[in-house]
């Protein structure tokens, strides 16, 4: 496959990506986290060639960290881009207001966007080659609670599709994953896993894994996880006051407010 870079990936999404791409013939990863531990032991585990950048992708100096570490370790070569770290802290905007949302797209859409910049003449130059988005079902359906999350996905989702538009006549693919509720370390989901009703809607970081191969090497334009979240985001547009009606109930209060804290990190940190 050739030389690929996967952000947040200590854990979670990042590391099941990381796992999964090992397997593909030809794979050299370039592992980037903060946890410089973990992301050593990862590399160590893997059947492939694996280096990692051990560094906080809202730096300054981030980006050219990573290219700098990709043109003296791997000859410039890029071929795949997953663009996975990110976090969500919830609270109403009242609780959080403009602070939250900042601190929301400086990580979840501005960090990703400094990155692609940096790395983009390289993948360029070794096209065909690929960047994987992972957004979120929250980009596409917002909830009471997590309005500054959805924000930050909301605007890589459209940056995406723009993206994907541009560099299509120069070799690169640009794939989008939008996972909904995954089980990470800093989101076990129990609640959720427990009942019935909503034990389906949980998924785990190798099936995300396997949808972000699927629109990389794969070159998909998008993937929903579970799949049939997709229907909540063509019902947004076809039927909106439904689904506001539907979101703003009881039930849905109740999953937004018990699922998990503020602080939580959600899939994609590292």
């Amino acid at each position: 496959m050739g030389v690929a870079v996967v952000t947040g990936a200590s854990t979670g999404i990042g590391k099941a990506t990381a796992e999964r791409l090992a397997r593909d013939p030809g794979t050299e990863l370039v592992l980037v986290a903060r946890r410089e531990e973990l992301l050593r032991e990862l590399a160590e585990s893997l059947p492939c060639p694996a280096t990692w950048v051990a560094c906080d992708l809202t730096d300054a100096d981030a980006p050219q960290r990573v290219r700098d570490h990709l043109e003296a370790e791997h000859g410039g070569a890029l071929h795949l881009l997953v663009n996975n770290a990110g976090a969500a802290w919830r609270g109403s905007f009242e609780e959080g207001g403009y602070a939250n949302v900042h601190r929301h797209m400086e990580l979840n859409f501005d960090a990703v966007v400094r990155l692609t910049e940096a790395l983009l003449p390289l993948l360029r130059a070794s096209a065909p080659s690929a960047i994987v988005n992972v957004a979120s079902t929250a980009g596409r359906v917002a909830r009471a609670r997590t309005g500054s999350y959805s924000a930050s996905k909301f605007a890589l989702i459209g940056w995406t599709d723009a993206l994907y538009a541009e560099e299509k006549a120069h070799g690169v693919h640009v794939g989008m994953v939008l996972p909904g509720f995954v089980r990470t370390e800093g989101f076990p989901a129990t609640e959720l896993r427990e009942k019935a009703v909503t034990r389906w809607i949980v998924s785990r970081p190798e099936t995300v894994a396997e949808a972000i191969h699927q629109c990389g090497p794969g070159r998909r334009a998008e993937r929903y996880v579970p799949r049939p979240y997709g229907i909540a985001a063509a019902l947004r547009i076809v039927a909106p006051s439904l689904v506001r009606r539907v979101l703003s109930g009881g039930a849905a209060s109740s999953l937004t407010t018990s699922t998990a804290g503020d602080g939580e990190q959600r899939p994609g940190s590292d």
